[in-house]
Formats: C-alpha cells, sequence, structure tokens
C-alpha cells in the first residue's frame, strides 16, 4: 500500500488529538491586522485563546489569506521527502477561499501525487471527510479512490455544517453577508443561524434571540436536514462558547443515535470571520 499524508488547511478546526492519529499536516492560512502584523492560523490552544481575546476588543478588524502556491509546494515536497507517497489535500470551499485553486496548482508543480477536493465545507466539518479517508484506506483504497468516494458523500450531502454566530457585525465586516442582513442583525442584538449550503456557500438562515432559542434554532435546522433518529457523528465546535456547544450535544442525542463525538475550537481564520461566541457543529451522517 502507498503511504498516503493527508493535508487540512488549518480552516479546518481540527481537533489537536486527530491531527497526529489521522496523520495530517496543516498548510496555515494567515491572518493581517490593519497596521501590516501578520500571524499563522495555528491550533495551539493558548495562541487561539489569546486571538478571542484580542480580536473581541479590536476596533478594526484583521483580514485573512490563503496560503501561497509556494507554500503548498513547499509543503508538498517536505511530505514527499518524508518518505510518502501521495497526498491527499482536503480544502475550504471554493465559495469561501481562494485556497482550493493554491492547492492545486501546487499539485501541478511536485512529483508526487496529489488529489485535491473541495470539501464544499469550512471549520468542523472539515476533519470529518479526512477522518473517513483513513478509514477508507484500512478497506485497501489508494488516494485517488478515496478522493471519489469522497466527491460522492459530499455530493451526497453526508457532511454538514451548521452553527450561530453571536456577533453579526463580524460577518458583515468581513464581507460574508449583505449590509442590510447585518444592520438588522447588530441592532436586534441577536444570534444569527448559518449553515454551508451544498454548494459550499455560508448562508443565514433564521435569527434568534438569546441564546436558548439560539440552539434550539440550530437543532431544529438540523433535524430539517437530516432525519429525526439518524446515526450521526459529531464534532462540536465554539469560539469561546464551550458551554453552549455541551448543551447543543445534549440536545442532538434527544434526536439522534449519536455514534461518536469530539470537542473543538475555532481558529483564528474562521473567528475572524464569524466572532467570539460562536458554537456549533459538524455533522456526519452514517448510513
Amino acid at each position: 500500500m502507498p503511504r498516503m499524508k493527508i493535508v487540512l488547511d488549518s480552516t479546518c478546526d481540527i481537533p489537536r488529538e486527530w491531527i497526529e492519529k489521522l496523520d495530517v499536516a496543516i498548510a496555515p492560512l494567515h491572518i493581517v491586522w490593519p497596521k501590516g502584523d501578520q500571524e499563522d492560523d495555528t491550533r495551539d490552544l493558548q495562541q487561539i485563546q489569546d486571538f478571542y481575546r484580542r480580536v473581541a476588543s479590536a476596533k478594526e478588524l484583521p483580514k485573512s489569506s490563503q496560503p501561497s502556491v509556494g507554500e503548498f509546494v513547499s509543503l508538498y515536497q517536505q511530505i514527499e521527502q518524508e518518505g510518502y507517497d501521495e497526498i491527499l489535500a482536503i480544502c475550504i470551499s471554493t465559495k469561501l477561499s481562494g485556497t482550493y485553486d493554491s492547492a492545486l496548482s501546487a499539485a501541478e508543480q511536485v512529483k508526487i501525487p496529489v488529489f485535491v477536493l473541495d470539501s464544499k465545507l469550512a471549520s468542523a466539518a472539515m476533519p470529518l471527510p479526512a477522518r473517513r479517508a483513513r478509514e477508507l484506506e484500512k478497506e485497501g483504497l489508494n488516494a485517488e479512490k478515496i478522493m471519489q468516494v469522497l466527491e460522492q458523500d459530499v455530493k451526497n450531502g453526508r457532511y454538514k455544517a451548521i452553527f450561530y454566530v453571536s456577533n453579526f457585525d463580524f460577518l458583515v465586516k468581513g464581507g460574508r453577508v449583505s449590509r442590510m442582513q447585518g444592520f438588522f442583525g447588530s441592532l436586534l442584538n441577536i444570534h444569527v443561524g448559518l449553515w454551508i449550503d451544498p454548494e459550499g456557500k455560508l448562508v443565514p438562515f433564521e435569527k434568534a434571540r438569546g441564546t436558548k432559542r439560539a440552539q434550539e434554532m440550530l437543532i431544529n435546522k438540523a433535524l430539517n436536514l437530516v432525519p429525526k433518529g439518524s446515526k450521526l457523528r459529531l464534532l462540536m465546535v465554539d469560539a469561546d462558547a464551550r458551554e453552549s456547544t455541551k448543551v447543543l450535544l445534549q440536545m442532538l442525542k434527544q434526536n439522534y443515535e449519536v455514534l461518536d463525538v469530539s470537542f473543538t475550537e475555532m481558529g483564528k481564520v474562521i473567528t475572524t470571520h464569524v466572532g467570539p461566541g460562536t458554537a456549533g457543529f459538524g455533522m456526519e451522517v452514517v448510513e
């Protein structure tokens, strides 16, 4: 069997313990502050928590930038030097970032075979196909065949991403939603439910006052997308709102057969666009 390395970009919000377990390399996106200071989007917990504090009090939000083609080329070459035979790169939705294009362009410039997947996902939904890839590998599939299965999974809606934001201004400033929606969001001081649709777009679907209503809103959205009683694997995610994700998990368990669950923190790039106080989950619907 060829040795396969999985590459995820840093918007994946992968639990730290999964990085080694799934043999994953992370291609970091970058944070650029208004005065020009830059930092990488890392999975270091202390850095992430420090970023929550800084971005919450920032008068002007930083911007994010994708990894360059050259950065992907260097990463692929390093993986080849480590003795791997092939690479499966799983990237954030092309509707949200140009990271996929960088990863794909770089793949054409290296000797090692690289298969690049547009996950049409972001945040806590992205590590789920990475885990699935390792399970398929154990069944004897190589990277090319795994890629084909994952593409079909994505097409069939096997993975979902649903969450709410507590400060809609972050989405407006980041240019992810219209200004009119942002005006109503800030005016009423409400939580806004978001999901990533089948095309990979970030779509607001409802508003709710207060955390409890916001949690109910997410569960109702999940039930609209996935029938009650389905078997799920979950990855709960938050930006400094862990208590809310714990409540969401209990609510999900009341409606679904939860096979396994992990918790993770939103990284710097995702938090830049949705803000601290965000909570939600990635779902894998198991057949």
